[in-house]
């Protein structure tokens, strides 16, 4: 069943959907290199430690935001 989501302020639809539909699953179908983003939840920051006890549903918001080192 498709996951139909507001990612980085754009519509996004996950078909099929990862089941179980955890914030990690999502956020590692949707970052290049999940180790390295932050992820926001319906406008609440979401530590880590519980991204695999977060449920993303239908209609969500998530903002991923992937850290870029470097400097000189």
């Amino acid at each position: 069943m498709p996951l139909n989501l507001m990612v980085n302020g754009e519509t996004r639809v996950l078909d099929p959907a990862p089941d179980p539909a955890s914030l990690a699953a999502v956020v590692a179908l949707l970052a290049n290199n999940p180790q390295l983003v932050v992820a926001e939840h319906n406008g609440v920051i979401a530590p880590r430690s519980r991204w695999d006890s977060i449920v993303v549903k239908d209609d969500d918001t998530l903002e991923i935001v992937t850290i870029v080192g470097g400097g000189s």
